[in-house]
This record gives C-alpha cells, structure tokens and sequence, in this order.
C-alpha cells in the first residue's frame, strides 16, 4: 500500500508540473482527476464502512480449552456497487482458528455473499471473545484503509480442560505409600511424635514425649483416620492484563483437577482448600464427588483481593495438615515464607510438595526440595502427564 502511494503521489507531482510548464486541456484534466480521485476513494470507503455486513457464529457458548468448537462467518454484499477490498482478522490472544482461508481479503460484486465454515479452539479457560475481531475495508486503487471494530462479537465461557495422568511421577513412591495405609486393616501408632495442635484427641496426646518437651506432644497416627492427601491452591490474581494471568490460572485449574482426579480414581480422599473462604468443597472421597467440584472449579473466580499466605497459616492452623500422609501447595509464585509456613508438618512426617505454576526460571528455587519437601515447576507449555 505504501508503494501505491508514493507512485500516486509521484503521478501526482509530474501531472502538477505539466500543468505548470505545459498547461492544456489535457494535463489539467490529469490534475484535477489525480487531486480529487483520493477524496473519492475515502468517500467510497466511507460508503462500504456503513454497508457491508459480516454475520458469524459459534457451534456453542459453553466449551471446554483445547476443544474444537464448529464455526463459521459469512461476508454480504448488499448493495448496488461492488465491494473493491474486505479483509478480516481474528481474536488470537486466547483462541485460534484452525483452518483459515485461503485468502484473508474478498471483493464481493453486488449482492453476493461469501461463507466459511471452520472450527476454532480455545487455549485458556476463561471468558472472552472470539471469532472475527475487526474488518479491514480497501479503496479500489488500494491507497487507503480503514479498520473497524465488528459489532456483537461472540463471547464464550471456556471450562479449564481435564488431562488425566495415570501415575504421579514426581512422587511415585508417596502415592503407593498413601495406596497403602488407605487399604491397610491395622491401626497402629507410629514412633514420630510432633506438637500438639487444637482439635487432637485426647488419646492421642503422648504423655512421655510431653514431659520430655515440657509441652504437649501428640502421636501421628497411621491407619486410624485414613484421610489421605491435602490440596491447597492459589486463586490471587497477580497481573492486570488477561495475557498475562490467563494462561497460568489455566495451567493452575489443570493442574488442580488432575491430581484431585488421581487421588479419586485410587480412591485416595482429598481435602481440598483454596484462598478463597467462600470455596466450601472441603473433602472428595471418590469420583462420584469429583463432578461436583468441577463444576465448582468452572465458576470460581480469581481475585487480587485474596490473601494466600493468611490463608494457608488458617488451614495449618487447624491441625489438619498434620493427619495426612501428602499435602500438595499449587502456587503461582515461588515464595520463602510459605516454605517456612509448612516446615513443620514436614519435620514431623508429612510430604509436602509443592507445584509452582510460572513462566519464569525458578530453578534455585527448586533447590531446596529435600526428602520431604518437594518442589516442582510447571509452565503453561508443559506437558502435566509429563511433569506431574
């Protein structure tokens, strides 16, 4: 478009000096057709601008991130003139379509129409637009064009995708250990003794181990309660702009769901907590819960008001991390503080591993990862039957 106007403008110039050296009927008609042909073509675009029509639609509203939805758009003409240049271009920050025509730009005579049928798929979950994001609208000689904004763009409500893992290779051993005890017909007391926290029985209290300590000590119990794994996840929201926290709340939502869906197809329960006090799902105990909490996981909300630390130091503080074998942490930042949060359920017996959801290198981070204390990096790009 560029080389079109310096050559309109050149034409231009050399039909100004005809006039000015040579004059006549001739160059004068070149003169005045070349200074008022641009003005013509802005007012042709403006003309195209309130006529054409553009008409899409989607296979359905409600979809699921990495699903190929049906889609198709249909550009009309329905005018007494021809429609020289129509280009279109699609919302691609969150989805993209899968099959996109041949040519992106259409000249359509009057009355005709043209109509694309293809499907697109949505990379995150969320709720955003989609489809044909704006209409590019050409002069015939190509010197100028207009961008414009389509109305009634389509909106979709995208649930975070279900990636089933079948084996939880970052902690293979403490998932057969957990197989175990939730199986195990004994009940018995173990020899490891940590401090005791509101809400332990009474019998559980180990009078030696206190008078030792000069404070309340209790027995960890195995086999009794068969409570299984903790699961804490992150729902601050740390960014502003939608491409930025979008893709890792994604990754996050998909990471929750194939672990809780791991521990239920082993029929290990899971108590589950998040920032938010408003989360009520506290517990799953097998896969007939596990619907019930992902329709809960579709509607739940991120927010910057959520404060993850105060909450974890609320479920630590109520003992319960203490009965399980395994707690998991689904965080999105790598956080010091948090780790000496939860030292002490790991000094005393309890993995805890932590699922850091990010886009940055927090490889010393992940350096401290003991025997068991586990520390594991997830990017919106991994593969989680990979890393999980």
């Amino acid at each position: 478009m560029r080389t079109r106007r310096a050559l309109f403008g050149i034409s231009w110039l050399l039909s100004l000096a005809a006039i000015s050296f040579y004059g006549g009927t001739v160059s004068y008609g070149i003169f005045f057709a070349l200074t008022f042909l641009p003005f013509l073509s802005l007012l042709y675009i403006v003309c195209v601008w309130f006529r054409y029509k553009v008409y899409q639609e989607i296979g359905s509203r409600n979809i699921v991130s990495g699903q190929s939805v049906p889609y198709y758009f249909v550009l009309q003409n329905e005018d007494k003139f021809a429609f020289a240049a129509i280009g279109i271009s699609f919302f691609s920050d969150f989805s993209y379509v899968e099959e996109l025509p041949d040519k992106m730009e259409y000249e359509l005579l009057p009355g005709e129409r043209y109509r694309y049928e293809t499907s697109f798929v949505c990379r995150y979950r969320g709720e955003y637009e989609v489809g044909i994001k704006e209409v590019t609208i050409s002069d015939f000689l190509r010197l100028f064009r207009v961008r414009c904004e389509v109305k009634g763009t389509k909106k979709v409500i995208v649930a975070p995708k279900l990636i089933r893992i079948h084996e939880l290779r970052s902690i293979s051993d403490v998932s057969s250990m957990v197989r175990r005890e939730r199986f195990g017909q004994a009940v018995e007391q173990d020899i490891v003794t940590r401090e005791y926290v509101n809400g332990d029985a009474l019998k559980q209290i180990h009078w030696k181990a206190t008078a030792r300590a000069q404070k309340l000590m209790s027995r960890r119990m195995i086999g009794e309660e068969k409570e299984g794994v903790l699961l804490f996840f992150d729902t601050h929201r740390y960014d502003e702009k939608p491409e930025k926290y979008l893709p890792l709340e994604n990754r996050l939502l998909e990471t929750v769901l194939s672990l809780v869906l791991f521990l239920c197809e082993k029929n290990i329960p899971v108590s589950i907590s998040c920032s938010q006090d408003k989360f009520r799902r506290n517990r799953i105990n097998g896969v007939g819960e596990f619907g019930d909490f992902y329709e809960l996981i579709k509607e739940l909300e991120f927010d910057h008001a959520e404060d993850t630390k105060s909450r974890i130091l609320h479920v630590l503080g109520r003992g319960a991390a203490f009965d399980k074998q395994v707690a998991f942490f689904i965080l999105q930042k790598p956080d010091p503080e948090i780790l000496e949060m939860t030292k002490q359920i790991s000094e005393n017996g309890v993995i805890v591993v932590f699922y850091i959801v990010t886009e940055d290198n927090i490889d010393d981070f992940c350096a401290m990862s003991n025997a068991n204390r586990r520390i594991i990096a997830i990017t919106p790009q991994d593969k989680l039957e990979e890393i999980l």
